[in-house]
């Protein structure tokens, strides 16, 4: 039995789903072997950052997850939270001067 890969012009002998290259044609690929991870890293690492998780398998066995750096952060708590920033007193220059406008309002009328 012969595979064509969609998007990359190839074709691969033998049984497509042992491969787990069944998945490339329902366009559906998230899990990866650790041989397939490795030889096609690049493409892991894109579409963990435009399509999410990418969960890696050994022997079936899920051992390992590709993420992308936001979402790592983001679990790592390391999101930048604005509220805190404030209230731990950013250090602003002692100088810092922030004009204001002393224009009067625009006039409203309500007729």
């Amino acid at each position: 039995m012969r595979t064509s890969l969609p998007g990359i012009g190839a074709t691969v002998a033998g049984n497509a789903d042992i491969l787990g290259l069944d998945r490339l044609d329902r366009g559906v690929h998230n899990s990866w072997q650790v041989q397939e991870a490795k030889q096609r890293f690049s493409e892991v690492v894109r579409r963990a950052v435009s399509e999410g998780p990418q969960v890696v398998t050994r022997h079936g066995e899920e051992v390992a997850v590709v993420i992308d750096i936001t979402e790592y952060r983001r679990l790592r708590g390391e999101t930048p939270d604005f509220r805190k920033f404030l209230l731990e007193e950013p250090d602003w220059d002692d100088d810092l001067e922030i004009p204001r406008n002393r224009d009067l309002p625009r006039e409203v009328n309500f007729d």
